[in-house]
């Protein structure tokens, strides 16, 4: 059974991601307002009837500012550790799932594994989230790539993955040193060569696709970073995830395909492209 993944916002601005197969999704992270996450499920053609929950990766308000009103007016079970669900506003606390590391958890068919990473919150946690032998990752904030990190990585046939900075945009910006030091200080955000190097050497043969997630808007540039993977990415397609807009939606079907062939299919809204959004 494929599965299909779009971003519906990457960035400061908010986060929030959407994972599902053909009965029911998930999103993780909720960044982004009710409305908008509304607006852009639907012109995606993706149903919010399917999102059966949502899982929190820590309390940064761009990972829950629209939290509370998705979740009370869909009734959505929200999954979240104990330390985290003290600073996401007024989501009732009946809705509300404990989260704990290496605990994975079924939705129908989709089985979600949280765990842990380096981030500067309180109980931070990253994804993977399997349909069947089909396993998505959600990777971003993340401070360094830990042992953790680059086990799931190193599964995944498809992940949203951290390209916050580069490294010599964000030396030369106007952001202050206490910022640069927290950014690039192990609990912050991975620069464009740490998930590159990531990328190149922990990459499974079947990753078909990769969205670099998480862009800064002044320390970073979607060309750039996508010029750097484009140059080892092989047969994998790599795009970025706009902080504007939604992504197209992806369909990631394990099985193989001929060399060149691509993996995206027209189920859903129409022939989608490979690009930029």
């Amino acid at each position: 059974m494929p599965v299909f993944i779009a971003s519906l916002n990457s960035g400061s601005n908010g986060n929030c991601y959407y994972v599902g197969n053909e009965r029911e999704a998930v999103l993780v992270d909720a960044g982004i307002s009710c409305r908008e996450t509304e607006k852009r499920m639907a012109r995606l053609g993706l149903s919010m009837q399917k999102v059966k929950a949502i899982f929190i990766s820590h309390e940064h308000s761009d990972h829950i500012r629209g939290l509370a009103v998705l979740a009370k007016k869909y009734r959505l079970p929200v999954y979240v550790t104990d330390g985290t669900v003290h600073h996401c506003g007024d989501v009732p606390k009946e809705l509300c799932i404990s989260l704990r590391s290496y605990e994975s958890v079924k939705i129908g068919n989709l089985e979600v594994m949280p765990f842990p990473k380096h981030h500067d919150a309180v109980e931070p946690h990253s994804f993977m989230i399997s349909n069947g032998d089909t396993r998505i990752g959600v990777f971003t904030d993340i401070g360094a790539p830990c042992e953790h990190l680059i086990r799931h990585f190193a599964q995944c046939h498809a992940a949203f993955l951290e390209a916050n900075y580069d490294e010599d945009m964000m030396e030369q910006g106007r952001y202050p040193f206490f910022l640069k030091k927290r950014i690039r200080g192990g609990k912050g955000h991975l620069s464009n060569k740490q998930a590159l190097d990531m990328f190149i050497e922990h990459k499974p043969s079947y990753m078909s696709h990769v969205l670099l997630a998480h862009l800064s808007k002044d320390n970073n540039c979607p060309d750039l970073a996508l010029k750097m993977f484009a140059e080892h990415a092989g047969e994998t397609h790599v795009t970025v995830a706009s902080r504007y807009e939604e992504s197209q939606v992806y369909v990631i079907d394990p099985l193989p395909v001929a060399p060149g062939e691509s993996n995206v299919l027209n189920q859903i809204t129409g022939q989608f492209q490979f690009a930029i959004s």
